[in-house]
């Protein structure tokens, strides 16, 4: 009876050890499952026209949303979100942008006739994503940054009228982040997009030529009595020559002695919108939940965070492939690995796909404001623009390393891409859902590729410029940490 005892402790011993190595194996296996075709397919989808540019609030955005519960629902993942939904909702605003809109430039000549200089769309303008409807015709006032900060003694709108004209403003503010926290966080608010907005309306300006890219941006306030455009360099260059003032001398010395130096430039400028604004809209977030094996361990939480919204239509379709489908996609292709394969997780793994990150990060603060598990015990995986290049970004590896080392690990055994960390000081205006959960505590690392070409908020991000073998491995660089994290006997924070 001792001897079938002890041989069947070591049959015991044997097959443990066996189940060890079939379960590493296996979870090899199952990281193979994840590949470019389908990842490149949930693109596809996203970017089909159906959707709309997938703009948070409106019908488009919403019917993917419930593409996306779908295919979560089907590979058991389980709803996480509202009253035992997969939604979690908000308010947000938004803007419809329609075809007939335009920047104009009045060039009087000698005779008296003038010259009419009708401005490209994407090349030399873009339109207000949130603008007013209507046209307007007025002198340009170049108004600096647009910003009035009397606790700092500073007044772009100081000696220069601009009722009912159009203001020319830049982007951010006079002091950047890079100057550090004491420098930056007087003009913390003001660097602001809806600020910039809403005190141009306090002083009267009817019109704004915003030198922003010009790329479409949702992310700014909506006044009825303001018509506004995103201008590039031409549109710039056209409304300085011939005035006796270089544009990148004025603000070169702004930034140096934080001085304004606005002006009248005597242009004249046409900007036409049309837009339809939407203040009741409503939003949501979509999130889905593995539940872990443990009981302690399964009240912890790994978030895999990616944005599901982009632009929408401004006023052509605004496809988004990388930003963000790109990030969903592969959120999806760990998702579905990880449950169809039955992977042991001894931690819960929480996927949320927010909306309105182009909003002004609308989702992640809903989701931080009422959070469906504890954020104490929660860390986030977030992806933003992870479908172009050969070469992985992963913001603040350097202020969470024991989160890092778990990407360093999977990436040397497995997928041996390169990847380049660093410090993410957040100071800056938040462009990121990672910025909203990492202020609230949450340690967070964010995802990004680079190495090709890449458009940003233009028609042109599309399905073409997607590299399906960078998502493939970032899918199983992501899909290999999940597994190692969730069963980690070390603490995670």
């Amino acid at each position: 009876m001792k001897r079938i005892g002890l041989l069947l402790v070591l049959v015991s011993c044997f097959i443990s050890v066996n189940s060890q190595e079939l379960s590493e194996a296996g979870i090899v296996n199952a990281m193979h499952t994840i590949s470019s075709h389908d990842l490149f397919n949930f693109v596809e989808i996203q970017c089909d026209e159906k959707y709309q540019g997938r703009l948070t609030g409106t019908p488009g955005y919403q019917a993917c949303a419930e593409w996306l519960a779908g295919e979560l629902s089907e590979w058991g993942i389980s709803p996480a979100g509202e009253n035992g939904t997969w939604f979690q909702w908000f308010k947000v605003p938004y803007t419809l942008v329609l075809p007939d809109c335009g920047v104009t430039l009045k060039i009087p000549v000698k005779n008296g006739r003038d010259i009419l200089k009708d401005y490209k769309y994407v090349t030399e303008f873009m339109p207000g994503s949130t603008s007013a409807n209507g046209e307007i015709t007025a002198e340009v006032v170049y108004a600096g940054y647009g910003i009035t900060a009397p606790e700092l003694g500073y007044d772009d709108y100081k000696g220069i009228d601009v009722t009912g004209k159009i203001i020319m403003i830049e982007r951010e503010a006079p002091v950047n982040p890079s100057a550090g926290a004491g420098k930056f966080n007087p003009w913390y608010e003001y660097s602001f997009h809806q600020y910039k907005l809403e005190n141009a309306v306090k002083h009267g300006a009817a019109g704004m030529l915003y030198n922003y890219g010009p790329i479409a941006n949702p992310n700014n306030a909506y006044d009825e009595n303001l018509i506004y455009v995103h201008v590039g360099d031409s549109v710039v260059k056209d409304i300085f020559s011939g005035i006796g003032k270089d544009h990148m001398e004025i603000v070169t010395n702004i930034n140096k002695t934080l001085k304004p130096q606005s002006f009248s430039t005597g242009k004249v400028v046409t900007i036409k919108m049309s837009t339809i604004h939407f203040p009741e809209g409503r939003g949501s977030n979509v999130i889905g939940l593995l539940k872990g094996s443990d009981p302690e361990l399964s009240k912890e939480y790994i978030i895999i965070g990616a944005h599901l919204d982009h632009l929408g239509l401004c006023y052509e379709l605004i496809p988004g492939a990388n930003d963000n489908a790109s990030a969903v996609a592969v959120m999806m292709g760990v998702a579905k690995a990880l449950a169809k394969n039955k992977i042991p997780l001894k931690r819960s793994v929480l996927f949320v796909a927010f909306g309105s990150e182009e909003q002004g990060l609308l989702g992640s603060k809903a989701f931080v404001a009422n959070p469906v598990i504890s954020l104490e015990k929660s860390i986030l995986l977030n992806m933003d623009g992870v479908g172009i290049g050969q070469s992985i970004n992963a913001a603040a590896g350097k202020d969470f390393p024991v989160l890092y080392s778990f990407i360093e690990d999977a990436n040397k055994k497995y997928i041996h891409r390169t990847i380049i960390t660093g410090s993410f000081s957040n100071l800056g205006r938040p462009r990121l859902d990672a910025a909203i959960l990492l202020r609230a505590g949450v340690p967070s690392l964010s995802f990004s590729t680079f190495g090709s070409v890449n458009y940003y908020h233009v028609p042109q991000d599309n399905p073409d410029i997607i590299k399906p073998e960078i998502m493939e491995d970032i899918a199983q660089l992501l899909f290999i940490t999940v597994a190692e994290m969730a069963n980690s006997p070390l603490p995670l924070r």
